[in-house]
């Protein structure tokens, strides 16, 4: 069984920062991708970012990039989003997920996932 946790979300004012850090762990932990996802009350949970096991690919949905920076730290099974000019339509619940296809293009879908974490709160005031 693997074990995902999320931290770092709060309550943050527009244009400000935040990391938030995604804690693996659990029998013989290995994925092919890891990724964040993010819901806002009343829709859909939708994809943010992606990063493959060797940290040498990630995808970014259109709307954080150049923002947000995913990273992840193999040694400490831990993947960090650093998100940088928070905008109040960031504010969601932010969950961290693994999963284990190589193709890229289904990085995006939530069925793509295995394992998902708890989720932690960004809110981003105007």
């Amino acid at each position: 069984q693997v074990q995902l946790a999320e931290s770092g979300g709060g309550l943050v004012a527009a244009g400000g920062f935040l990391r938030l850090s995604c804690a693996a762990s659990g029998r013989s932990f290995r994925s092919y991708v890891m990724g964040w996802f993010r819901q806002a009350p009343g829709k859909e949970r939708e994809f943010v970012a992606a990063i493959s096991w060797d940290g040498g690919t990630t995808y970014y949905a259109d709307s954080v990039k150049g923002r947000f920076t995913i990273s992840q730290d193999n040694a400490k099974n831990t993947m960090y989003l650093q998100m940088n000019s928070l905008k109040p339509e960031d504010t969601a619940v932010y969950y961290c997920a693994s999963g284990n296809s190589p193709i890229g293009s289904t990085w995006p879908r939530v069925s793509t996932y295995d394992y998902w974490g708890q989720g932690t709160q960004v809110t981003v005031s105007s």
